[in-house]
C-alpha cells in the first residue's frame, strides 16, 4: 500500500509542511479529557471552550508553540488530609493541543463557571497581485556577452 504525500503532487508546491501538520493533528485527536467545544462566533473568530471544573486560573497554562495551541492543567495537591468515601470528580493533570492555521492568533482567554474560553481571531491577508517580468536567464546573458 503506497502512502499519498502532499509533496508528491505536481500542483501542491511547498505543501510538505501540511503533511506534518496532519500527522501532528492525528496524534492529538486521541485525547479525551477535558471535553471541549469549538464554535465559530463570527466570520473570522472562533472560540474553544474546555470543561475544566475544579481547576483555578492559576492551575491552567495556555501557550502557543510552533503554531500549536497547548492548554495544560495541573491542580495543586490538597495539603489537608481528606478522606473520600467516593471520588468521582477528576483531579488529574491534562494537556490538550489544537493546531492553528497561518494567521490564526489567540485573542484572549477567560474562565467562568468551570468553563475555560479561548478566543481566536484569524487575520485575513490582503490579496496581492504580483506581476513577474519575463527576462532572459543570467546564464544566457553571460553566454551572449562573451
Amino acid at each position: 500500500m503506497t502512502k499519498l504525500t502532499f509533496g508528491g503532487h505536481p500542483f501542491l508546491l511547498g505543501f510538505e509542511q501540511l503533511e506534518r501538520l496532519v500527522e501532528r493533528t492525528a496524534k492529538t485527536a486521541s485525547e479525551g479529557y477535558p471535553p471541549f467545544n469549538i464554535e465559530a462566533v463570527a466570520e473570522n473568530a472562533y472560540r474553544i471552550t474546555l470543561a475544566v471544573a475544579g481547576f483555578r486560573e492559576d492551575d491552567i497554562a495556555i501557550t502557543v508553540e510552533d503554531r500549536q495551541l497547548v492548554v495544560r492543567g495541573r491542580q495543586a495537591e490538597d495539603p489537608a488530609e481528606r478522606v473520600f468515601l467516593h471520588r468521582g470528580i477528576a483531579s488529574r493533570a491534562f494537556q490538550r493541543s489544537f493546531v492553528l492555521a497561518d494567521g490564526v492568533e489567540v485573542a484572549g482567554a477567560t474562565m467562568e463557571h468551570g468553563l475555560l474560553h479561548i478566543d481566536l481571531h484569524r487575520q485575513v491577508p490582503q490579496a496581492v497581485v504580483q506581476t513577474i517580468p519575463i527576462g532572459r536567464s543570467r546564464a544566457i546573458k553571460e553566454g551572449v556577452e562573451q
